[in-house]
């Protein structure tokens, strides 16, 4: 190519344009992660909402055709203690399972904190390897 070429070339080492696209990749998915926390949580929050409507509604409705029919709707007290205390366990456990999950995910966390940890020390040991076995293979020119 003549000096008059309109293209010009330049030349990067590959290391730092590989470096450069990697960051801007990371950087995009990272700008990304808040707005599928915000929709994977207003997802759960409207389910959640759509849920205790249709609940609520299945209650108005047949409260009303137990009042339109002039069907009794008391229940016995030993009933009425059965169907409190299996709310109160549903709730326990539930209790219990969202404890367990923030543990999991706590766990989770941790453990990738310390695979970042470990992550250094293997790259320092591989190094090393490499440092070791360069001279080997390297051809020496005086």
């Amino acid at each position: 190519m003549g000096k008059n070429t309109a293209m010009h070339i330049t030349s990067k080492n590959m290391f730092s344009n590989y470096q450069e696209n990697i960051d801007k990749m990371f950087n995009s998915v990272k700008r990304s992660v808040p707005r599928y926390y915000q929709s994977t949580t207003d997802i759960q929050q409207e389910f959640l909402q759509s849920f205790e409507n249709m609940v609520g509604l299945s209650i108005m409705i047949q409260k009303e055709f137990v009042r339109t029919a002039d069907i009794t709707s008391n229940i016995p007290t030993p009933i009425l203690h059965i169907i409190d205390d299996t709310s109160e366990e549903f709730i326990k456990v539930t209790s219990i399972q969202n404890k367990m999950m923030l543990t999991i995910f706590d766990a989770i966390q941790q453990n990738i904190k310390i695979f970042n940890v470990n992550l250094k020390s293997f790259t320092d040991l591989n190094k090393n390897v490499l440092q070791f076995w360069i001279p080997i293979f390297s051809t020496k020119y005086n």
